[in-house]
């Protein structure tokens, strides 16, 4: 059996493979982390650790507990593609999965994969499997915090369908701006990346996704697994075992 964390800023997603086949999926805290981990003792043949933040000293005594010692997802692992970024150092985790995810779902195509999470990311590689790199920008909550902290008057909005694309409140007005935002936001990079790659194949994905899946104008796949799909892609191309 195969292991995946992905350790995001808000919170740990995992999910178990079985000869390739995702057998389990869910979120847990630290833990439960450990409860599972516990759990699955003894099971477990490959381990993948992907994490935006450096990895807790108990987090690796409770491997070395069960016997596996995990792979950390970064640049210094095998890719099944080529890495042209220009500081790979600073490169995250999550956004090496994504790219292997999205070679995984389209092999030989050019493919943008489009991530709205605690930030927005979105992550381009040719048809060659080459990836160069995309943009970041703030996500939905991210960008509605920033509204209420770095003003003097307006309200902390908690995150909602705008009820219209004109605000008749402060708050709606808030939440038009955010939200309509980021839609025009993804719309309009995707229609540049079309000027340069006419057979572009878009990926939407990531925990605030379903905000946009059926509003953008451009055609896009929704998948909420693609970094568990790339995680494991990548787990596969560094590793030999049988499951």
């Amino acid at each position: 059996m195969d292991l995946i964390f992905d350790i995001g800023n808000t919170r740990i997603k995992y999910a178990t493979l079985l000869n390739g086949e995702l057998t389990s999926k869910g979120y847990c805290t630290d833990n439960e982390m450990e409860i599972l981990v516990n759990k699955l003792s003894g099971k477990i043949k490959r381990l993948l650790l992907s994490s935006v933040k450096p990895t807790t000293k108990a987090q690796l005594n409770m491997f070395e507990k069960i016997g596996v010692k995990p792979l950390f997802l970064n640049a210094n692992l095998k890719m099944p593609f080529v890495n042209k970024y220009e500081t790979p150092d600073t490169l995250g985790a999550d956004r090496l999965g994504l790219v292997a995810g999205g070679l995984f779902i389209y092999p030989n195509k050019p493919v943008l994969i489009i991530d709205v999470g605690t930030c927005l990311t979105f992550d381009f590689v040719t048809e060659k499997g080459v990836y160069f790199g995309g943009s970041i920008s703030p996500g939905l909550h991210m960008r509605l915090n920033a509204l209420h902290t770095f003003t003097g008057k307006l309200p902390l909005v908690s995150l909602r369908e705008p009820k219209d694309l004109i605000g008749k409140s402060t708050n709606e007005s808030m939440l038009s701006g955010v939200v309509n935002g980021i839609q025009t936001e993804i719309d309009g990079i995707i229609d540049w990346y079309k000027l340069r790659y006419p057979q572009v194949k878009t990926i939407l994905t990531g925990g605030d996704s379903a905000f946009f899946d059926k509003k953008l104008k451009n055609s896009i796949f929704a998948d909420a697994d693609i970094l568990l799909k790339g995680m494991h892609f990548i787990l596969e191309h560094n590793t030999h075992e049988k499951n």
